[in-house]
């Protein structure tokens, strides 16, 4: 805008009342918190490749909604910051930090459209889009004292409008559920609050091998009951074992081998997604795993300002943007 019709803008303010201030207050709190969020999701110009090719051999190729552009001189494509990363083509950026926090205190879909002013359907795809890329962070190494539970939640088709079995009947929830209704989630903890959690089909030794074989390290103490798989697991792998018996409901053996960091973990969980969120999608669990993980391990260190670049960046669990200054 040129010198001379902003002068003259600035005059025309005089003439406002006092709802047209009020809005013009809010659109350009909204501007600037859209250019806070573009520069903080804004890619150095020495660290950008092309998201198509991965070339390094790119021009700038000038703005649009505050993010730099560019254009790669190998494939011709252009691309800014967020191409090809889940924040990609979502809209209204000044509301991302608002919704950064609400997902910081684990408020529901409806709670976080009305603090941050837009519909529930956008606030149900942006918590699932802001998740995307919390799903690898898990720990990828146990230490010490490992303890290893599975807990079962029913097969949800929450909120989808073509159900490929007979709707449930108010109250069926309480009734026992067949296998075939059970999602197995699979947590193992140690005693530093380092997590790993699988959803498997079947937990059997083989399942135990392919997701714990790399992160139970040798030395380590590996707590869980007497069930065969694990005990099978442990003796493969030569870990050593300090099982509970089930059928004697033993809890604690010799003041060290118990289940209780982690069945703390799993209740917690339990209460956390049946209770707080009245239940969620099967297909959506995993996201919802992630995001109790983070909450669990990060806890107060969090920032918004570090979920918009987990959501931004793919990295593995070393490259914690959380811990980012």
């Amino acid at each position: 805008m040129k010198t001379t019709t902003f002068k003259k803008w600035l005059n025309s303010l005089n003439n406002l009342d006092t709802r047209q201030m009020r809005t013009l207050q809010e659109a350009l709190t909204e501007i600037g918190l859209k250019k806070q969020v573009a520069g903080y999701l804004e890619t150095p110009y020495n660290k950008i490749v092309c998201p198509h090719c991965h070339s390094k051999q790119i021009l700038r190729w000038g703005k649009r909604n505050d993010l730099q552009r560019y254009r790669c001189k190998e494939c011709k494509h252009t691309f800014n910051s967020l191409t090809n990363t889940p924040l990609a083509r979502l809209h209204r950026k000044g509301h991302w930090l608002d919704y950064a926090q609400c997902l910081k205190e684990g408020l529901s879909v409806r709670k976080a459209a009305l603090r941050c002013d837009i519909h529930r359907n956008t606030a149900f795809r942006w918590r699932h889009r802001f998740l995307e890329n919390a799903k690898p962070v898990k720990a990828t190494k146990l230490q010490g004292i490992v303890e290893a539970n599975d807990i079962y939640f029913r097969r949800s088709e929450k909120g989808n409008k073509q159900l490929k079995r007979p709707p449930r009947k108010r109250g069926a929830s309480n009734k026992p559920a067949f296998v075939k209704e059970l999602v197995c989630v699979f947590v193992s903890r140690d005693r530093n609050k380092n997590t790993a959690d699988f959803i498997l089909t079947t937990l059997n030794k083989n399942a135990l091998n392919h997701t714990l074989k790399n992160i139970v390290p040798k030395d380590a103490l590996f707590c869980s009951t007497n069930k065969s798989f694990y005990r099978q697991f442990t003796y493969e792998n030569n870990i050593r074992h300090g099982s509970l018996d089930i059928h004697k409901n033993e809890e604690i053996k010799k003041n060290i081998v118990h289940l209780n960091y982690v069945k703390s973990y799993q209740n917690h969980l339990k209460n956390w997604i049946l209770i707080h969120f009245r239940g969620v999608a099967t297909k959506y669990l995993d996201n919802y795993l992630s995001w109790h993980r983070e909450l669990d391990e990060f806890g107060d260190t969090i920032t918004p300002r570090n979920i918009l670049l987990r959501a931004k960046s793919i990295g593995n669990y070393k490259d914690q943007p959380y811990l980012v200054t």
